[in-house]
Formats: C-alpha cells, structure tokens, sequence
C-alpha cells in the first residue's frame, strides 16, 4: 500500500507558484503613470483641433478632427535645438495659429509667403516674387463671393463695407511696394485653399511667428457637420450635437478620411 501511494503522489503534477497579484497602490500608480504621459504629450506634442469653418475645403473638410504637431514648428529652444528638429514654416505648409484678429481663436491656414516675400493677386492668381504659383490645392467653390479686392489684391483696396477693414487700415497699407505686399520678419502670409470664402491675411494681416501652434499631422475622425455649428454656442445646442453624434456615429462618419495624411 506504501509502494502504491508513493507511485500516486509521483504522478501529481507539480503545483505552479502563484503569480504576486498587482495591489492597489500598483495599479493605481500605473494608471497614474499613463495619464501623466498622456498629459505630457497633449500638452507638449500634439494637440487635437476640429476644423469648423469651410475655408479649407478641398484640403480640410467640416468636421474633420485632426492632430496637431506641435513640437517641429514650435519656437527654437537652444538647449534642446540638438534633439528637436525644430525649423520655421516654410511655403506651402499648413498651419493652425492663434488669430491675430481674435485672440484665442485658433485658425487654420496655409503659409503663402514667408519673410521678405513679396506677394500680389492679379485674376485670383497668387504671384510671389513674380512668380505665378502653381496651386493645385487652391479651388473656387463660391463664385458669386468673389471680389475685385480678393482677386487682386493689394492694388485694389477693400471697401469699407468689407469684413474686417479696419484692419487693412492699421495693418496692412505700410508694407505695400509698388504693386506687391512684403511680408515683414518675423511674420507669413497665410490663405484658405477655399479662396472665395477665405477670411485670411487679405483681410487681417500677417501671422506672427509667435502665434504658430504647430502643422496638422492627420485625421483621425471625420464627422458631417453643419456649417454655422460652431456658432450654436448654447448648452442646448451642444447637448442636442452631442445625441446627434451618438445616433449618427456609423452613418455619418466619413471612414473614408480616418488617417488621411493632411497636406
């Protein structure tokens, strides 16, 4: 009987030790950790924006949701100039700024003319240094909105009837040479891709460097949205988009623009 419970006991298999469970204080430092890394790179890299106004359509859509750079075309800090790539914008890029003309609004745009260019319109032609761009990303979706002064600018004034005037006034009539516009250092010429609908620096000037948030990297949610929704500022209003979300996530998303590369 001896023999026979020995030979029971060897055929047992042999108890795995117990992996140490995580505590709480574990856990909750490693959700810590997570968030505080999240933070970090929201805060310092990148940054999510909603495109809400159609002066980009042809490149940026309604809705569109897209992630913001904010690292490379942050101000040069000299002792990490070695590490980061930081460099200035450069023609043809595009940027999301704060707005000179309203300050805390962010604005998207593309850079036209970087310091010391010189920058005129004749026919809705945008020509730098005498050069006529060739600008595939450039439509006209509003004919009825176009206008002497934003075809050809600057040698045909605004009116005072214009959006934003006063700001020609103040801003814009000292840099003008001959027939172009110089842009002064330090600052960019920007414009909307949808030029008949494009409130940008034909109307309120340069962007200073200072105000550059960063270049949008990509979409990573694109949703139909109305154009004056970002004028229902109410609670209710808010709200009701919010449900509206929730009903017609599937159907009125664009899937077709999720990680579209903006260029």
């Amino acid at each position: 009987m001896k023999l026979a419970n020995e030979a029971e006991e060897k055929k047992q298999p042999e108890q795995q030790p117990e992996e140490p469970k995580e505590t709480t204080a574990e856990f909750i430092a490693s959700i810590a950790s997570v968030l505080v890394i999240g933070l970090f790179i929201i805060t310092f890299c990148m940054q999510a924006f909603e495109i809400p106004t159609p002066s980009m359509v042809g490149t940026l859509l309604i809705g569109d949701h897209v992630f913001v750079d904010r690292v490379r075309l942050a101000p040069k800090s000299s002792w990490i100039d070695r590490l980061v790539p930081y460099r200035d914008p450069k023609r043809g890029d595009i940027v999301v700024f704060v707005s000179p003309a309203e300050p805390g609004l962010f604005v998207v745009k593309r850079v036209i003319g970087v310091p010391g260019d010189r920058i005129h319109l004749i026919g809705g032609t945008v020509y730098v240094n005498g050069q006529a761009q060739n600008e595939p990303y450039a439509i006209h979706s509003e004919p009825t909105q176009r206008s002497a002064y934003k075809e050809n600018f600057p040698n045909v004034p605004p009116t005072a009837d214009d959006r934003l005037y006063d700001r020609w006034e103040l801003h814009m009539t000292e840099f003008i040479q001959g027939e172009d516009l110089v842009v002064p250092p330090g600052n960019y010429f920007g414009m909307g891709d949808n030029r008949d609908v494009s409130y940008d620096s034909r109307y309120w000037g340069f962007i200073p460097r200072e105000n550059v948030v960063g270049r949008p990297m990509f979409i990573y949610w694109s949703f139909q949205t109305p154009g004056d929704e970002y004028m229902r500022t109410s609670l209710g209003d808010r709200v009701g988009f919010f449900f509206h979300i929730l009903t017609h996530f599937f159907n009125e998303t664009r899937w077709s623009r999720m990680l579209h590369v903006v260029r």
